[in-house]
């Protein structure tokens, strides 16, 4: 099935606000969400669907590559794959937990997958998130990075439980143990978190000296980070299991790092291809020339300018692009042939010679647009 349009998944205009757009993306994602659809396909397809059009459109960088290229704009940019267990826009819609939201509006229960979020129960670690900027060269050839930053580890004294030595967890008498307490609000039963626990469903009534009972303490971390060949600007990296150490025994996070890349002085880039602009001389232009070309890699490559070639011709080279997944793109030099500001008098005698040899055209016509088009 072909992809939809992320405006027509979403059901708003082009010139939707943020605000629009986070109510519509709410609105659908209430709908499908598969806790309220257990076993329905369609309407996890669906919600999945939903979510991808609001990662793009909410995300002003994203929005722009697609409103201009489409589906190509935001590929590697998080518009065509998704890790949708860590994604984070649920918190920014929601104000908060997106399963506790539906546990308040629904009775909570939908496929009995909250319920591993109860009391003293193993909790996977908080996801973090690095930013990091490399040279364009790197970027397109891969490069290893050190990164430093700070995440919770494992309280050494207490090993996670946040109780001092000798004592530990009590259940909490105000929920007993379930993190929650629930009231009957006409036809609904609303739950909320805790307030005796904090949503823990137990309480630490001596707690770890080291860690103050959180069960955990904050470190500095140094990490290299792999920077594969071909990775595009807002790119990211994930390192499994370098997040926040888990709660109770459960797993790390994972640790996001997202790749800034320095624009080039003469290299640009599009997809798996580069493309810079070389001068060259009236001269050379008219003759044609065999020169020489530094490109990105640092190597030197010999190019042969054919004989009267037009100010703003593109050459293509090919493989000498951004190499990605076993395969590389292709180097595309625009020639820029110079005027020289001032002509020697030998020069300019030379210039006035071939004037007289070759003719000028004193009423030039108009050149079509059509064959300035690859220009």
């Amino acid at each position: 099935m072909a992809k939809r349009d992320y405006y027509e998944v979403l059901g708003i205009q082009k010139n939707a606000s943020k605000d629009d757009i986070k109510k519509a993306y709410r609105k659908l994602a209430i709908q499908y969400h598969p806790d309220r659809n257990p076993g329905n396909k369609e309407a996890e397809e669906k919600f999945k669907e939903a979510t991808e059009a609001y990662e793009v459109l909410s995300d002003d960088q994203k929005k722009s590559a697609y409103d201009q290229f489409g589906f190509a704009g935001v590929q590697g940019m998080g518009g065509d794959s998704h890790d949708w267990s860590s994604f984070q826009g649920f918190e920014d819609i929601f104000g908060g937990d997106f399963g506790s939201i539906f546990d308040t509006i629904f009775g909570g229960g939908f496929g009995g997958s909250r319920s591993s979020r109860s009391a003293g129960g193993a909790r996977q670690g908080a996801n973090l998130r690095s930013d990091i900027e490399i040279s364009f060269k790197d970027a397109v050839f891969g490069t290893k990075v050190e990164i430093q930053y700070s995440r919770n580890e494992v309280c050494p004294a207490c090993h996670s439980t946040g109780a001092a030595e000798g004592s530990g967890r009590k259940v909490c008498p105000s929920c007993q143990g379930s993190g929650q307490i629930r009231r009957s609000q006409g036809f609904f039963s609303v739950a909320s978190t805790c307030p005796t626990c904090h949503g823990e469903g137990y309480i630490i009534e001596h707690p770890c000296k080291e860690c103050g009972g959180s069960g955990v303490q904050r470190k500095k971390q140094k990490i290299m980070v792999t920077i594969p060949p071909g990775v595009e600007n807002g790119r990211r990296v994930v390192i499994a299991r370098q997040g926040d150490a888990g709660v109770s025994g459960g797993p790390a996070g994972d640790l996001y790092v997202f790749i800034r890349v320095r624009p080039h002085e003469y290299f640009e880039r599009q997809g798996l291809d580069l493309y810079c602009a070389v001068p060259i001389s009236i001269t050379q232009a008219s003759l044609g020339a065999e020169i020489h070309i530094s490109v990105l890699d640092g190597k030197t490559i010999k190019v042969k300018v054919s004989p009267g070639i037009q100010n703003g011709k593109m050459l293509r080279i090919r493989n000498e692009g951004v190499p990605s997944a076993g395969r590389r793109g292709d180097l595309y030099i625009k020639f820029m042939v110079q005027v020289p500001d001032k002509l020697s008098k030998r020069g300019r005698e030379l210039m006035e010679e071939l004037s007289k040899v070759e003719g000028e055209n004193d009423s030039p016509k108009p050149i079509p647009l059509s064959e300035l088009a690859g220009s």
